[in-house]
């Protein structure tokens, strides 16, 4: 009886631990400095997006401001006044088509296939894919100019054939995110164990490779999106007409409907990142589930 009785105060007596803080790996900054670093960059991006918001609203020399020129886009583009830039939204929404096609089918494969099956590729794949961005996009022009003239005598002189050149200028910047990822995931141990338990490279690769790829999948076609968005140097000196040359066109004859447009391609890119964000929060979710 005498045991029994000890036990409550014993329990009761004991010190509580401290509470420990969560652990901080290798270089991660604090929540106060990733704060500081995101207010930071806000103010960076949303001083030029108001400004121009600002500039698009005046209305001419008076001081006043209103929503005219946002209302003439619909005007005069019902009278073909903007044929040329809505031509040219419209051609590097296919040129961001097929550029993005070209890293999911050309890049993403051989990424993959250097990493499970021949990892000393893996430094010769990373210098050839991070080539085009130490080369100057004057000069990679010069060099597409007679391959070019060779696709357009195949494919015809289409807009979306210039994705076969901005696909070799997305290298650097799609090939990034992906080996990032890859680095980050057991690749080789869980094809591995997959193909223990009976899979077939086909299952190896939908089931467990790419769902484990998401969010480096995700951001490299992101990033590629944003960089066909802002190409201009390639359309312009092979006579293409796209987003960034029909935008330069427009400007001189009415700088308010260029400045409209151009806040519109970065709402459209904010609206994207968010999207692509929450896909790959969503595939995290799942995956913890």
């Amino acid at each position: 009886m005498s045991a029994t009785r000890a036990t409550p105060r014993l329990a009761a007596t004991r010190p509580t631990p401290p509470k420990q803080r969560a652990p901080r790996y290798a270089a991660a900054p604090s929540r106060t400095t990733r704060s500081i670093i995101l207010v930071i960059t806000g103010v960076v991006f949303l001083i030029p997006i108001l400004s121009m918001l600002e500039f698009s609203l005046r209305q001419g020399q008076t001081g006043a401001h209103g929503f005219d020129h946002y209302a003439a886009i619909f005007t005069a583009g019902s009278a073909g006044t903007y044929d040329v830039l809505f031509q040219g939204i419209a051609n590097s929404i296919a040129i961001c088509l097929v550029t993005v096609l070209i890293v999911l089918v050309l890049l993403l494969p051989t990424m993959i296939l250097v990493e499970v099956k021949y990892p000393k590729l893996r430094g010769i794949l990373e210098f050839v894919c991070i080539i085009p961005i130490t080369i100057p996009s004057i000069v990679l022009v010069v060099g597409f100019i007679p391959v070019y003239s060779v696709v357009a005598g195949i494919f015809g002189s289409q807009p979306w054939t210039l994705g076969f050149a901005v696909g070799i200028i997305v290298l650097p910047y799609a090939y990034r995110p992906i080996a990032s990822n890859l680095a980050a995931v057991e690749v080789v141990t869980l094809s591995e164990a997959a193909r223990a338990l009976g899979a077939g490279w086909l299952q190896v690769l939908w089931r467990v490779i790419l769902p484990n790829l998401r969010p480096g999948i995700l951001s490299a076609c992101f990033i590629t999106i944003a960089v066909v968005l802002g190409e201009y140097t390639i359309a312009s000196f092979l006579s293409q007409n796209t987003f960034q040359t029909a935008l330069v066109l427009v400007q001189h004859t009415d700088p308010y409907v260029a400045v409209i447009f151009a806040v519109f391609a970065l709402i459209f890119a904010f609206i994207l990142l968010l999207v692509i964000g929450r896909l790959g929060a969503l595939g995290r979710s799942r995956s913890r589930a």
